[in-house]
């Protein structure tokens, strides 16, 4: 098992999935003041700042002065949904190296507030780079990049619609035992708040072939923090410390003699789990970034819980559900699929795998000792940044 030298002990996630009035600003504040609170910390412990930039551009500086703190690092690193992957990563190696005792990783969004076409907008042109002059032309939303994924994964390997479909189905039932997840829903005016069938699923309306509405990650708003620290400081903290045992980071973007069924996962995934001592058979938790039912069957495959391939059979069932043994329990949350989704979902896998690995979960896998969280940032089918993060408990 990895050394342990830096630990998540302090996490909090904002419950309106539709906030009113609340400026991103404000829901970045007080999520840090109540994760520090969890951790039994103030802002004047914390010496070390990551931030993805969703409040604007100059974040590194910006960021510390609104929360009124001094920080010896900052981290701005910003690779969309998986860019608090990466923090969580760096920071245990920043903490592991000394050059920091206690970070903070924020985000708050206001998406839905905001009305943003997240998946289904147009992307504006801009200065010439690889999406402005090969994609954006031809009007490919974010959506239909996620569409060709899975219709070329159908072609490749015979997966169904049915079986993307289970994917759905199990992060509902996981949502439905989320008192937070329930009033979000009818919050955002999802009419069925209850658990689905795969059979509502294929039944909700097509929105780019073969993806349904179902199939399709929320909008809403949210926000979230995690304060990692090192050992010395995790062990007069009031939760227990939530190791991070390994890490991984990679990118993915198209070319000629690239599979778009694989993604960068395939390449942080290996290192992760080589860091921290672990297999994938080994993990009780899987929090994977679920954009769409084919950004998990296609991780799934990738980070080696299944077969490239075989992921349809593998979430077949209610395989991934809380409480059946034998695989891992998937988005126990309820996940972006039937949970929040407010544009970058990453710093939730880590705050649900947190709430696992403390046994705090209103899904809880009983016994649960590894958890992943793996964020995917970009567009899978094209360019994107993958960052695996294994976890454990004592």
């Amino acid at each position: 098992m990895a050394a342990r030298a830096a630990a998540i002990v302090g996490i909090h996630e904002l419950a309106s999935r539709r906030v009113d009035g609340l400026s991103k600003w404000q829901i970045k504040a007080e999520c840090a003041a109540r994760a520090l609170a969890d951790a039994g910390l103030t802002f004047a412990d914390v010496d070390a700042v990551y931030d993805a930039g969703e409040t604007g551009p100059m974040a590194g500086i910006a960021v510390p002065e609104y929360l009124g703190i001094s920080p010896r690092l900052v981290d701005t690193t910003g690779v969309g949904g998986s860019s608090y992957e990466f923090h969580a990563a760096h920071a245990a190696r920043d903490i592991a190296a000394g050059r920091a005792r206690v970070a903070l990783l924020t985000y708050g969004s206001t998406a839905k507030s905001e009305s943003r076409a997240i998946g289904t907008g147009a992307r504006p042109p801009g200065d010439p780079a690889p999406a402005n002059n090969m994609e954006t032309p031809y009007g490919l939303p974010l959506i239909g990049n996620y569409a060709l994924v899975a219709r070329r994964h159908m072609h490749e390997y015979g997966t169904t619609p049915e079986q993307l479909a289970e994917i759905a189905v199990t992060t509902r039932a996981h949502a439905v035992r989320n008192p937070e997840a329930v009033a979000g829903l009818a919050a955002l005016g999802i009419r069925k708040t209850g658990e689905i069938t795969v059979e509502d699923v294929l039944g909700s309306r097509m929105v780019a072939d073969p993806l349904h509405l179902l199939d399709c990650c929320l909008v809403s708003d949210g926000g979230g923090a995690v304060v990692i620290a090192a050992a010395d400081v995790a062990a007069d903290c009031r939760p227990s410390p939530v190791w991070i045992l390994g890490s991984g980071e990679a990118v993915g973007y198209p070319g000629n003699d690239r599979d778009i069924t694989t993604s960068a996962a395939a390449q942080s995934g290996p290192p992760a789990f080589a860091e921290a001592g672990v297999r994938p058979e080994d993990v009780d938790i899987a929090m994977i970034y679920d954009s769409f039912t084919i950004t998990v069957l296609t991780l799934l495959e990738d980070l080696g819980f299944a077969k490239k391939g075989e992921g349809g059979p593998f979430v077949e069932g209610g395989r991934l559900r809380f409480d059946r043994p034998g695989a891992p329990a998937l988005n126990t949350d309820g996940g972006g699929l039937s949970s929040n989704h407010p544009g970058m979902r990453g710093i939730f896998l880590l705050i649900e795998a947190a709430r696992q690995l403390r046994g705090e979960s209103t899904s809880q896998v009983d016994g649960a000792r590894t958890a992943v969280a793996h964020g995917n940032g970009g567009l899978l089918g094209t360019r994107h940044a993958a960052a695996t993060v294994v976890l454990g408990r004592d």
